[in-house]
């Protein structure tokens, strides 16, 4: 591992280990970025916040750590409350969003629970409803990956573990939440750039980012003359605990981007901060890329 700083080009992640789905609170090195992003010389500064969610509600699924928790706490420097879902054995990590997001002054609410169950992606709606009195932002993120090599090895219980949990409940929160929503509000998913590059060790993964690129476009033709606006971000290589606790030490060795790093997860945030704001008034059914310089066909 280089000396080099997170922001900087050459920066490499340790090689490390965990179990799935990982804590940050347990990554070895540096901590990922949450509210911090780049200057021009290789640095970082704290975000730059402008008011932009003031008073809006947001819905996170995965929000406990990497993405999730970057998003919630941007989304709190610009005003927003959030309601955080999140998985049980990932409560530390949970509060400690937590304790960011009302560092900046808003409110946080966390609610332990396996998305992959319908009637859970129901409770989660009903709940953020009952805390906040509405939901403007729904954030689909949370996430399973597991590398395998060759589709001999992929099992069927994996192949349908990763589905039901990367893209169904992104139907059913959906589904459950727009009743909720007015004109104005939004629905932001979080794809990946496999869905582009077709990583063969994700194979599974890979599929769902795919299928949530589909339904991203399907559902945002839906709901784009309503004035709910549906999008998605397709982050590469990001530094999350999903990094140690499901890649092999030669992935992680090879963990970069064009950019000569990974990004971090306050750079992905931003793209979400985007797409939540009136910044981006005219854009539905589209996809960000955030992947270090990756050139994609959208």
């Amino acid at each position: 591992m280089t000396d080099k700083g997170q922001f900087e080009s050459g920066h490499e992640i340790p090689v490390s280990d965990q179990k799935p789905p990982g804590l940050q609170s347990e990554m070895k090195g540096p901590d990922p970025q949450s509210e911090n992003i780049p200057t021009e010389d290789g640095g970082f500064q704290i975000y730059k916040a402008a008011g932009k969610l003031e008073g809006e509600k947001a819905v996170i699924t995965g929000g406990d750590s990497g993405i999730g928790r970057a998003i919630a706490i941007l989304f709190a420097m610009e005003g927003a409350d959030s309601f955080i879902a999140y998985l049980e054995d990932e409560e530390s990590d949970a509060q400690e969003t937590k304790r960011k997001v009302e560092e900046h002054g808003r409110k946080c609410h966390l609610f332990a629970t396996d998305v992959k169950k319908r009637e859970n992606c129901k409770a989660i709606v009903d709940k953020a409803m009952e805390a906040m009195g509405a939901i403007n932002i729904l954030v689909n993120n949370a996430a399973y990956q597991m590398m395998v090599e060759d589709i001999k090895d992929l099992s069927e219980d994996q192949w349908e573990f990763t589905f039901n949990t990367n893209i169904h409940p992104y139907f059913y929160l959906a589904k459950y939440t727009l009743p909720h929503m007015k004109k104005g509000d939004t629905i932001i998913n979080n794809a990946s750039i496999n869905a582009y590059i077709g990583r063969p060790d994700l194979l599974d993964y890979t599929s769902t980012k795919g299928a949530i690129i589909a339904f991203t476009r399907g559902l945002s033709n839906q709901y784009v003359g309503r004035g709910i606006r549906v999008n998605a971000v397709c982050p590469g290589p990001v530094w999350t605990p999903l990094i140690p606790s499901t890649m092999n030490e030669k992935a992680q060795e090879q963990f970069t981007s064009p950019m000569g790093r990974p990004s971090q997860p306050s750079e992905i945030a931003t793209c979400f901060v985007f797409l939540a704001s009136q910044d981006s008034s005219s854009i539905s059914g589209q996809s960000l890329h955030p992947n270090g310089g990756v050139i994609v066909n959208g």
